[in-house]
């Protein structure tokens, strides 16, 4: 099983986007959609201070019949926020997403902002470990025909 370090480094963009928390809400899901990506970590002087999904908007703007323009990323962002360390694995990752309902972690080593990984990084790495287990099995299986 890959580390979440390992899944870091696969990703073709490693980058992390972030906001301040007094910014406008319309200003995160103008970054999020240029960038098409579902979250926002939330940086005030340089620390983590919370996260801004797209959940986040639809459950406490767009329910609330709020406006992106007026409301600033403090007044909804999830300011409680779960993070990973790089030695971890996916299986551990997966786990702590499920159980929380959450679709992003940031990766932290020493107060040290690594990466973010997705529930979709860690779908498609355990699709990569299938094949290659199935492809491997496939060779044992020829192997013992031949």
């Amino acid at each position: 099983m890959k580390s979440v370090a390992d899944i870091l480094r696969s990703k073709p963009d490693q980058t992390v986007y972030n906001i301040a928390p007094g910014d406008s809400v319309y200003d995160a899901l103008r970054l999020m959609a240029d960038k098409n990506i579902g979250a926002l970590l939330v940086v005030e002087e340089g620390k983590i201070v919370g996260m801004l999904t797209e959940r986040d908007y639809a459950r406490k703007v767009i329910l609330r019949d709020g406006s992106s323009k007026l409301i600033t990323v403090r007044e909804v962002m999830t300011s409680s926020v779960m993070y990973v360390r790089p030695d971890q694995t996916n299986e551990e990752c997966m786990a702590l997403m499920t159980d929380n309902r959450l679709r992003h972690l940031p990766v932290i080593d020493n107060d040290k902002l690594l990466g973010l990984v997705s529930i979709g990084d860690l779908v498609k790495d355990i699709i990569s470990e299938q094949q290659f287990i199935i492809e491997q099995l496939q060779h044992y299986i020829q192997g013992q025909r031949g």
